[in-house]
């Protein structure tokens, strides 16, 4: 273990300075007139006196600890960690979008409109809905969104009993707490003994209090719902909607669409999806996609043009109103956009392939030592469950911690809740079978080591920065600062 680095606060000596200024030149009024005595210090601040060099080499070092998908290999699942192209960042900076106002008048910001006029034409045709709004910043604002949708949909309908929204068991985890949100009651759904949604506990649960059902397709257990179409027309017929949470679509571009599917929303999430970096708190983007029925609720304004003029349309008398300040967050929407430019519908389509065959090969490789539920051809991502693991000793968090002792970022651990000391892995498209050979090793050497030794696994991570820690105590004392013993 890597001996803890001292802190800025403990460095430095008495006289070091970093800076040096020119003489203010400008005639400066005394401190009594510019600061209200209650608000003076009665002694300077301890902050350390640094050079520059010292304070350069500090940050540079702390950042060489950082681990992103520039450093290597990041297979969280429903997560799509990918490579992002870094002339999106460059493209994102340009001075005609970087320097302009949000408040400037339509006319003088023709460019910025037509980029967002086109990246709607281009998540139309993705997933086969009629109107996108931009406006959410995030899948979960996106859920919300969506789900604010069907619900002034039903009640302009005088349809006011819809209080409940069926969630399969595999959804992801935002989805309940949304739901919760909008003010609709949750209902769960079970799976079937293939992972798909159990059509015959779905029938049983719809009625006429039934709002929508939210489903991932595929799964957080990486599987295409086998009964899509079925799903959808028991939903329908019991007067509800189908809510489409976007976090998998990379599994699925250019060969299906939620539109086709029977889906009346779309949420999705182009931070992940569509490449632009995600993670970290945000920025994010979740676009909220609608059929022809939904438009008139969807939040203003939408981007339209007349002839070759394009602008904000807040003639949407039904509307939900705002869900964001302006129109969402820009700079995500650009990337994406460059990277819908740069791939196309071919070179999109070839990332979903990518994603699945990484997938199915490093779950080959895994099976071998690890026992994976719902064992049939799966999309993008897979589940491994370390229930037999955990009873030689060592659990999936153990195992996880074990990765980085081996260099790699570990999978989603304990998620999806219907699978038991779950590991989820997303090899996602970008990633060469050299890299997924390096960690199926990596996996098998944990097995191996679980067997002759689950104690030693049980207390990884031990080559780290930072040992064990005790995630309890860490969770309720947290240290967030730094003071003077």
């Amino acid at each position: 273990m890597r001996k803890r680095k001292a802190l800025l606060f403990e460095m430095g000596r008495s006289g070091r300075q970093g800076y040096s200024l020119p003489s203010c030149d400008v005639p400066e009024k005394p401190l009594d007139e510019l600061i209200p005595q209650n608000m003076k210090r009665t002694e300077p601040p301890e902050m350390p006196e640094l050079s520059e060099v010292e304070v350069v080499r500090h940050y540079t070092e702390l950042s060489t600890r950082n681990f992103g998908v520039d450093t290597g290999f990041y297979p969280l699942g429903s997560c799509t960690m990918k490579y992002n192209p870094k002339v999106n960042e460059e493209v994102a900076v340009l001075p005609g979008f970087a320097y302009l106002h949000p408040c400037q008048p339509d006319k003088t910001a023709q460019g910025a409109l037509e980029l967002y006029y086109n990246m709607e034409q281009h998540l139309k045709e993705l997933t086969g809905m009629k109107r996108f709004t931009m406006q959410p910043a995030a899948g979960a604002h996106g859920e919300l969104t969506g789900l604010m949708v069907i619900q002034a949909y039903h009640r302009h309908r005088d349809d006011h009993k819809r209080n409940k929204v069926l969630i399969p068991v595999t959804a992801h985890g935002t989805n309940p707490a949304t739901v919760t949100m909008a003010g609709y009651e949750v209902v769960q759904i079970p799976s079937d003994e293939r992972g798909n949604v159990d059509l015959e506990a779905l029938k049983e649960a719809v009625d006429e209090n039934t709002s929508a059902l939210m489903l991932t397709n595929p799964s957080t257990l990486g599987l295409f719902e086998e009964e899509i179409i079925d799903v959808a027309k028991v939903v329908h017929n019991a007067g509800g909607l189908l809510y489409y949470d976007g976090a998998n679509l990379n599994a699925i571009m250019g060969y299906t669409r939620p539109g086709d599917m029977g889906f009346d929303v779309v949420h999705l999430n182009i931070h992940k999806t569509l490449s632009t970096p995600h993670g970290g708190g945000g920025p994010g983007s979740g676009p909220v996609g609608v059929n022809d029925r939904l438009i008139p609720f969807l939040p203003v304004p939408l981007v339209d043009k007349i002839d070759d003029q394009f602008y904000f349309d807040y003639d949407l008398p039904e509307s939900i109103g705002k869900v964001h300040s302006f129109y969402g967050n820009f700079g995500v929407v650009i990337k994406a956009y460059n990277y819908v430019c740069m791939m196309g519908a071919k070179g999109l389509k070839q990332a979903s392939t990518d994603a699945v065959i990484n997938a199915n090969y490093l779950s080959s490789l895994l099976k071998k030592n690890y026992h994976i539920p719902y064992d049939r051809i799966r999309k993008h991502e897979f589940v491994l469950s370390a229930k037999p693991e955990l009873k030689k000793g060592a659990s999936a968090g153990d195992i996880a911690k074990a990765l980085l002792d081996r260099g790699f970022h570990p999978p989603t651990v304990y998620f999806p809740l219907i699978v038991e000391e779950a590991l989820m892995t997303e090899p996602n498209d970008t990633e060469s079978k050299e890299t997924l050979d390096a960690y199926a090793q990596a996996m098998e050497e944990i097995a191996r080591d679980i067997d002759e030794d689950a104690e030693k696994v049980a207390a990884s991570p031990h080559h780290t920065v930072v040992g064990r820690l005790d995630e309890v105590r860490a969770a309720r004392n947290p240290i967030l600062r730094w003071q003077k013993e």
